[in-house]
């Protein structure tokens, strides 16, 4: 891993309110850009908002506003939920940028300066709800997309495609090299028996006479880009490679090597991976431009056996449990609940369950540390030796290490938590309530403070990447100026720093 992480989330687009799906994947992305400055890398962490399209153009007609404005509101209505979840991005892109705009018309044009474009009729089923075109394998005798379960709609127009065909072996051949590209390894498998079959040409444009709302293609100002295309160059554009002057021939499309790009991570949910690691790759190979490093597609929030959907009402809103239990909890659960990559059932028992975890291993584990700090040595921290917990210090260590090497971020959290656990047991076992009463075991008594309290700083900088304001919280109360990294934390000298009890940092909820 190299000492600079480019980390992506999707755009999201700007027709609806924030959601449990879209709360999970950015908090995702915000956990291990978190991970990455830990351990001392340099991080640029983008999000943002998809605003161009047909289903922009329908909301915004339906409100009575122009699509401009509706994509104003929404994109700070995703900033605001962001801010509100503790999520740490270094960019926020809008694909309404007048940067963008120029990088998108510099990218299509060079696309048709390379001969890989051409102009065509075009005929199938089209779904607004995603804005793509799907087979009559994929929308089935019902006649919907297998996404959204919407209907789809026959359209024919002439557009301008991409010669996506060309790449398809150029695309085979860097996957089956790099097993690691696509992770978790069924999706890079789903994407190789999609791949078995002869790939279509993209369509890529859209004609105005049908939508206006999008990127006007500079060789053919009567269409606008398709809006995946438009989406894509997101990732792109925000690696400040090209600067948006740049002409199609400039000799910097040609060394990307100073800038962010290629990317090291594009975290994308699975129903977007088709165009992620099938359309976004070969766009890159026909304008000449190197390949993102690897793609994680994680599954999705179902409620019982169905996806959450907003055609279906089931979607959760993580502001209001947000509101409910904080943006700790919420990140918490959230993480580790869902094993990376697979599909998770939200239920409020397992949140709760969840919760109570956090209040009753890592809350109690500090109010008993803490507390017996305070009412044993007047809040210091006693000075001592021993090497108390230093073995399940070091084994924590190296689970968390092993688990984010291939992110499984559940599993990391599982070895903070196991970390916890064992400091209660610590506890339990060295019994310091009976250490206090017996004047010949003050060095015993302060072996354990001195040793909880170390554990304590090591904790705080393994749940901080989640449990952001908490952490701060509790490194505060062990006199600490903010949470150390990872890679610090066991060598903080905690000997004769004055410590705080304070309130529980994970409150009981009580349940009317």
């Amino acid at each position: 891993m190299t000492d600079r992480r480019y980390i992506t989330t999707p755009i999201y687009y700007a027709s609806g309110e924030p959601h449990i799906g879209h709360a999970y994947t950015t908090i995702l992305a915000d956990a291990l850009a978190r991970f990455d400055r830990q351990a001392g890398r340099e991080v640029l962490f983008l999000t943002g908002t998809d605003e161009h399209g047909q289903k922009i153009q329908e909301e915004a007609a339906r409100r009575g506003i122009e699509p401009i404005r509706l994509c104003d509101q929404m994109a700070e209505r995703f900033r605001d939920a962001w801010d509100l979840l503790d999520i740490g991005y270094d960019r926020f892109i809008r694909t309404t940028e007048e940067e963008h705009v120029r990088i998108v018309q510099a990218f299509v044009q060079r696309l048709h300066d390379r001969g890989h474009v051409y102009a065509g009729e075009y005929s199938g089923w089209y779904s607004v709800s995603q804005e793509r075109y799907f087979t009559e394998k994929e929308i089935g005798p019902d006649r919907v997309d297998p996404i959204s379960g919407r209907p789809v709609e026959w359209v024919e127009e002439e557009n301008w495609f991409f010669r996506m065909s060309d790449f398809q072996e150029d695309l085979i051949r860097h996957i089956e090299e790099n097993p690691d590209w696509i992770v978790p390894e069924v999706r890079k498998n789903e994407i190789l028996g999609f791949l078995q079959q002869p790939l279509a040409d993209l369509s890529i444009s859209r004609p105005k006479r049908r939508l206006r709302w999008g990127v006007e293609l500079p060789f053919a100002t009567e269409h606008v880009a398709y809006v995946w295309v438009d989406a894509l160059i997101n990732y792109f554009t925000a690696s400040g490679a090209v600067s948006a002057g740049a002409a199609p021939d400039d000799p910097a499309w040609d060394d990307v090597s100073g800038s962010w790009w290629p990317a090291d991570l594009h975290l994308i949910g699975k129903d977007i991976l088709t165009t992620h690691a099938v359309y976004w790759p070969t766009l890159l190979m026909g304008a000449g431009l190197p390949l993102p490093r690897q793609l994680l597609a994680h599954g999705w929030w179902v409620v019982g056996e169905t996806k959450m959907s907003k055609s279906l009402g089931n979607v959760i809103d993580p502001l209001q449990l947000r509101d409910e239990y904080g943006a700790d909890a919420l990140r918490w659960y959230l993480l580790r609940e869902m094993s990376t990559g697979q599909d998770a059932s939200f239920t409020p028992e397992r949140f709760d369950i969840r919760y109570e975890e956090l209040a009753n291993v890592l809350g109690n584990l500090a109010s008993r540390a803490l507390g017996m700090t305070a009412k044993y040595r007047d809040g210091v921290v006693p000075s001592a030796s021993g090497s108390g917990l230093d073995t399940e210090v070091a084994e924590a260590y190296a689970a968390i290490d092993d688990a984010l090497e291939s992110y499984r971020v559940h599993e990391a959290l599982a070895a903070a938590m196991d970390l916890a656990r064992a400091a209660n047991g610590y506890v339990e076992s060295r019994e310091p309530w009976a250490q206090a009463k017996d004047p010949d075991r003050a060095e015993e008594l302060d072996e354990t403070l001195n040793t909880l309290a170390r554990a304590l700083v090591v904790l705080s900088a393994m749940f901080a990447p989640v449990c952001v304001q908490q952490m701060v919280e509790l490194a505060s109360r062990l006199g600490l100026e903010g949470v150390p990294t990872l890679a610090d934390a066991r060598r903080v000298e905690m000997s004769g720093r004055a410590i705080e009890k304070g309130d529980p940092l994970f409150p009981r909820i009580e349940r009317a």
